[in-house]
């Protein structure tokens, strides 16, 4: 926000590439990190959180976008310092595009995603992220899929009825009017407890566990 700055997204549903080396750092829920300085509000309108998931092997991938729908970003001495945000899980789109096999339709995918089989958007309308830690990122902090990351960002992303804290890269940019901020990551839906198609007999493990999230945030000064 899978997607404020920096999650959020898929959340958070399916899988990527069937298993990536990419995969969020996870541990449990941490304190929130204090909003110091200037506030940023999230631009609703040109913010984007993507998801991408598939099936074992990177079969039948589907993707599509989660709308955020509010947030704001703080910034000291040129730096994001803290900040949130919310997405709206009955916005979930299935892009057309990505269901292909005669018979099958997105809007039945998109139906299937917000029922209690993942993310229950009955019971859970919203996800939210918020950040815990921001730090400059380094080689040693691994592999990238945005390129040119400068911070590793950590925050907690809450799924359903679950907060796990999860860590990842990001390319940030900083100006008296506006913060700009995308990264790339992948999370285990299961860790939030979105165990659909995961658990049992060999035949339900059809539906990786991995969920590539996209970010492009936009914050203007407040």
């Amino acid at each position: 926000m899978r997607k404020l700055l920096f999650a959020l997204p898929a959340l958070f549903l399916l899988a990527s590439c069937g298993g990536s080396s990419n995969n969020a750092t996870t541990t449990t829920e941490q304190s929130a990190a204090e909003q110091k300085g200037d506030s940023f509000t999230i631009d609703t309108t040109t913010t984007t959180v993507d998801w991408k998931g598939a099936h074992k092997g990177g079969l039948a991938p589907r993707w599509g976008k989660i709308s955020v729908t509010s947030g704001s970003i703080s910034v000291a001495n040129d730096s994001i310092s803290g900040g949130e945000f919310v997405l709206d899980m009955a916005s979930l789109k299935v892009d057309p595009a990505s269901v292909t096999e005669e018979g099958k339709k997105a809007a039945d995918l998109e139906g299937h995603l917000k029922s209690a089989d993942f993310f229950d958007v009955a019971k859970a309308p919203t996800a939210k992220f918020v950040i815990t830690k921001v730090e400059p990122y380094t080689a040693a902090a691994g592999e990238s899929l945005v390129a040119d990351p400068n911070y590793l960002i950590s925050g907690n992303l809450t799924l359903k009825d679950q907060t796990l804290n999860v860590t990842f890269p990001a390319k940030v940019e900083v100006s008296a009017t506006d913060v700009k901020a995308t990264a790339k990551f992948v999370i285990d839906r299961s860790a939030w407890g979105i165990n659909y198609k995961t658990e049992g007999s060999p035949e339900n493990w059809m539906i990786s566990k991995d969920v590539e999230i996209g970010l492009a945030l936009n914050a203007k000064k407040s």
